[in-house]
């Protein structure tokens, strides 16, 4: 039986990495990706080709549609058709938005938005063809509720969830799956800009009393990529009851 294939883009590290090493560890070929941390990707390669599976690791930025569209030929010529698409390339920014520059506007939506229709822009015919398919965005709670001095993620992240209501409506037809995961505070290093006193009043309003584990949103992305075609267009929360 052929090895399904997988795409995680932002897989260097943290909820990417997590992701990647899980569908790893469940027999699919891997693609990874990451915008520059060249050193950090190759060791999530080795990590993944030690579990007997393929990886193939590109280091380039995803919200450029040509270098997307040079890492969707790779997959292609190395795999063949990709079977699950996970978008979780981003970037966090957090200051007033009367600092914000319009370069970093452009840079936070490029990076976490059009990113999203870059690859999916070029998964999405394939897998229209093959009439199967599931694309797994990963989102905030912030693109739900909204975070004071985080305006432009914000956005960003309600973009990617109104992508995924929108996008789903779209591809039900042909038997392709868009869901959204949004994520609560994660416990990953875009998190630990934090002080010790700051993130203890940060874990006391979850009412879980922790931050969640990247490998407990790998699973939850796992479990999406699996069978149920009838669950769709939805954005579901992982966040310890938070918001």
């Amino acid at each position: 039986m052929k090895r399904k294939t997988v795409l995680v883009t932002g897989s260097s590290r943290g909820i990417g990495k997590a992701i990647a090493l899980k569908f790893a560890n469940e027999g699919y070929n891997v693609v990874i990706n990451c915008a520059t941390k060249e050193d950090l990707l190759m060791e999530v390669k080795t990590e993944i080709e030690r579990q007997g599976v393929a990886c193939l690791a590109s280091v380039g930025d995803m919200g450029q549609y040509e270098v997307a569209e040079q890492l969707f030929k790779q997959i292609k010529q190395t795999f063949g058709s990709l079977d699950v698409l996970v978008n979780n390339a981003g970037i966090a920014s957090i200051g007033l938005f009367t600092d914000t520059k319009p370069e970093d506007w452009n840079r936070i939506i490029t990076t976490n938005l059009t990113s999203v229709f870059n690859c999916c822009s070029l998964a999405v015919p394939d897998m229209i063809h093959n009439k199967c398919g599931k694309i797994i965005n990963i989102s905030s709670v912030w693109g739900i509720v909204g975070a004071s001095c985080e305006v432009a993620y914000s956005a960003s992240k309600g973009g990617v969830n109104a992508f995924t209501k929108a996008l789903a409506k779209e591809l039900a037809p042909s038997n392709i799956q868009v869901n959204a995961v949004a994520c609560g505070v994660i416990d990953t290093e875009m998190n630990r800009m934090l002080d010790k006193e700051a993130m203890q009043q940060l874990i006391d309003e979850i009412p879980a009393n922790r931050l969640g584990k990247a490998e407990e949103v790998a699973d939850l992305v796992y479990q999406l990529s699996q069978k149920n075609a009838y669950l769709t267009g939805q954005i579901i929360t992982i966040d310890g009851g938070w918001i």
